[in-house]
C-alpha cells in the first residue's frame, strides 16, 4: 500500500511529460464520462426526462463557477508560489478552506429554499411537470461544495507537482455518477444518479485529502485560524477572474435556458453534444494549459519573461499540432463517434443525427477553445487580470446574443434554415432548431481566441511568428488526414455491417486509427518540429518514479523543453 501510495503521489516535472500525464489521464476520464453518457442516453433517450437532468445541474453549477472561482488554483497558485515559509501556505489554504465552507453553506441553504421559484423561473415549461427537477437541483447544489473544497486543495497538488494525483480527480467523479446510474437509478430513480454525482464529487475531494493532511495541509490549527484579513485579500484579487470564468458558464446556463424552449430532448442534445466536444477538449486544451500554468507563474514571479513566453509558445503550438486534425477527423466520423457512445436503447437514429450534427459545430471551436484556456492562465499567471474579464465577458454577451439572433433567424428565413439543415444532412427531421446554439458558441469561441491571441502578440511579441509554419502544418496534415478518413469509410463499410454496434465501432475506429497515422505522415514529411518535440517527450519515462522526500532534481533542459 505504501508502493502505491507513493507511486500515485510522486513528483511529475516538464511541461510536455505532464501534459500528457493529463492527457492520458483526461482520455481515460472521456472513457468513463463516454459510458456515463451512454447509459444515460440508452435509458432515457433525447427526452424531457433526461431534459429535467441535465437542467437539474445548471444553478449548482453556476454557484460552482461564481463562488468556488474565488478561491481556484487560478487564485492561489500566484499567491502561494510567491510565499517562501512553507507556514505560511499551509495557514493560507487552511484559512481559506474554513471560511469558504462557511460561506458556502450558507449561500447553499439559501438557494435550497429558493429552488422552485428559481426553477419555475428559469424552467417553466420542465418545472410544470412535476417537483423531479426541484428534488435534482436541491441534491445536486451539494456538489459545488465540495468540488470547491477539493479545487482548493488542487492547488496544492499541483503546487507541488503531483499531478498524478490531481488527474485521478475527474477519473473518479465520473466513476461515482457511473455507480448512481448502474446501482443507484434502479433502487430510488433519478434521484440515486443525483446521489451519484455527489457521491463522485466527494471522491474528487476525498483523494487529494491524505497526501495534503500528510505534507502539513489540514491541520486543525489552521482549519481554525479563519484569518478574514488574508481571505478577503484573496477574493478582492480574484474578483476579476470570478466574473471572468463565470461568464462562460453563464452564458450556458442561458443557452440551456433557450434549449428549454425549443423542442422536447433539445437539453438532451445539446448537453451530450457538449459532452463529447469537451472529452478532446480536456484532452488537449486543458491538458496543456494545467500544466503549463504553476511553470508560468513561477516564471513570471522569478521575472523570467522569455521563459515565460517560449512555454506559451511551445503550448501554443503543440495545442495547434494536436487540436487541428482532431477537428477534422470528428466532423468526418461524427456520427459513428455520436452511434458508438451514445446510440443504444432509447436513444434513437434521429436522436443520433441530430446529436452528430451538433457535435460538428463544436468541434470546429476546438483549437479555439485551447488556446483561449492557456491564454487565460497566461495572463493569470502575469498578474493581469482586466483583460481575460473584458474579452470574456464580451464575447459570452455575443454568444447569448448571438444565439437568441441565429434561432429567430433559423425559425424565419428558409433559406437559411435549408442551408444549415442541408449542409449537416439533417433537413428530414425535427427539432433542427437547436443547432443555432452550438453555432453561435462556436463563433465567439473563435474571436475570442483570436482576440486573445491578438493581444497577446501586441503585449508580448513572440507569437504569431512562432506559430505560422505549424499552422500550415497542422492544416495539411488535417485535410489530407480527413479525406483518407473519409476513403476508410467508403471502404469499410461495404466490410462491416453498419447496422450493429461492432460494426459501427470497427468501422469508426479503423477509419480514426488510418485518419491520424496518414496525419502523422505528412507531419512527419513536412519535418515537423511538433512531432520530433513529441517523440522526444515519450522516448522520456513519463511515468518515471520520483520517491516522495527524494531530490526530484530535473533539468533546465527537461524543465524547460
Amino acid at each position: 500500500m505504501d508502493r502505491i501510495r507513493r507511486f500515485v503521489e510522486q513528483e511529475i516535472k516538464g511541461l510536455h511529460e505532464t501534459a500528457y500525464l493529463l492527457g492520458i489521464f483526461a482520455l481515460l476520464s472521456a472513457g468513463f464520462g463516454f459510458i456515463r453518457d451512454r447509459l444515460l442516453a440508452g435509458t432515457f433517450g433525447a427526452s424531457a426526462q433526461l431534459d429535467t437532468y441535465y437542467a437539474a445541474f445548471r444553478i449548482p453549477d453556476v454557484v460552482f463557477v461564481s463562488l468556488a472561482s474565488l478561491a481556484s488554483v487560478f487564485v492561489l497558485v500566484p499567491v502561494i508560489t510567491k510565499l517562501t515559509s512553507e507556514e505560511e501556505k499551509q495557514k493560507l489554504i487552511g484559512t481559506v478552506i474554513s471560511i469558504f465552507s462557511l460561506i458556502m453553506m450558507g449561500v447553499v441553504v439559501i438557494l435550497w429554499i429558493l429552488t422552485p421559484y428559481m426553477t419555475q423561473l428559469f424552467f417553466p415549461e420542465i418545472a410544470q411537470k412535476g417537483p423531479l427537477l426541484n428534488t435534482l437541483t436541491r441534491i445536486l447544489l451539494i456538489q459545488p461544495f465540495l468540488l470547491g473544497v477539493s479545487g482548493i486543495l488542487a492547488t496544492v497538488t499541483q503546487v507541488y507537482g503531483r499531478y498524478f494525483l490531481y488527474a485521478l480527480t475527474p477519473l473518479l467523479y465520473n466513476g461515482g455518477i457511473i455507480i448512481g446510474i448502474v446501482f443507484l437509478y434502479p433502487l430510488f430513480g433519478m434521484v440515486g444518479i443525483a446521489f451519484g454525482v455527489v457521491l463522485g464529487a466527494l471522491l474528487h475531494l476525498g483523494i487529494q485529502v491524505p497526501y495534503a493532511r500528510r505534507i502539513g495541509y489540514l491541520a486543525i490549527k489552521d482549519l481554525l485560524s479563519f484569518d478574514w484579513a488574508t481571505f478577503k485579500s484573496v477574493v478582492y484579487s480574484s474578483i476579476p477572474r470570478t466574473v471572468s470564468m463565470a461568464a462562460n458558464n453563464i452564458a450556458l446556463f442561458v443557452l440551456v435556458i433557450i434549449a428549454g424552449g425549443l423542442s422536447a430532448g433539445s437539453i438532451s442534445v445539446f448537453t451530450l453534444a457538449m459532452n463529447l466536444q469537451m472529452a478532446p477538449l480536456a484532452i488537449i486544451g486543458a491538458s496543456y494549459s494545467v500544466a503549463a500554468f504553476p511553470i508560468l507563474a513561477q516564471f513570471f514571479a522569478r521575472g523570467e519573461k522569455e521563459s515565460f513566453c517560449n512555454h506559451i509558445v511551445i503550448a501554443t503550438r503543440h495545442i495547434l499540432f494536436w487540436a487541428t486534425p482532431l477537428i477534422v477527423l470528428s466532423i468526418v466520423l461524427r456520427a459513428h463517434i455520436v452511434r458508438v457512445v451514445l446510440g443504444s436503447g432509447a436513444f434513437n437514429w434521429n436522436d443520433t443525427r441530430l446529436t452528430a450534427a451538433a457535435l460538428a459545430l463544436f468541434i470546429v471551436s476546438l483549437s479555439a477553445q485551447a488556446l483561449s484556456l492557456l491564454f487565460v492562465r497566461g495572463y493569470y499567471a502575469a498578474g493581469e487580470t482586466i483583460k481575460p474579464l473584458l474579452i470574456n465577458i464580451t464575447t459570452a454577451l455575443g454568444t447569448v446574443f448571438g444565439a437568441f439572433g441565429l434561432v429567430y433567424i433559423f425559425n424565419t428565413n428558409d433559406v437559411w434554415k435549408y442551408f444549415i439543415e442541408t449542409l449537416l444532412r439533417v433537413d428530414d427531421i425535427t427539432g433542427t432548431g437547436i443547432l443555432m446554439l452550438p453555432l453561435s458558441f462556436t463563433i465567439f469561441a473563435l474571436i475570442n481566441a483570436g482576440v486573445f491571441m491578438y493581444l497577446f502578440e501586441k503585449d508580448f511579441g513572440v507569437l504569431w511568428a512562432h506559430i505560422k509554419r505549424v499552422l500550415f502544418e497542422s492544416f495539411a496534415s488535417a485535410i489530407v488526414a480527413g479525406f483518407f478518413a473519409y476513403q476508410f469509410l467508403v471502404v469499410l463499410g461495404q466490410i462491416f455491417d453498419i447496422n450493429t454496434f461492432i460494426g459501427v465501432f470497427l468501422i469508426g475506429l479503423i477509419s480514426g486509427i488510418g485518419g491520424s497515422f496518414v496525419a502523422w505522415i505528412v507531419y512527419v514529411l513536412l519535418k515537423s518540429k511538433e512531432a520530433i518535440e513529441v517523440g522526444k517527450a515519450f522516448h522520456h519515462r513519463i511515468w518515471r518514479f520520483v520517491p516522495v522526500g527524494g531530490n526530484g532534481n530535473t533539468s533546465d533542459e527537461e524543465t524547460h523543453e
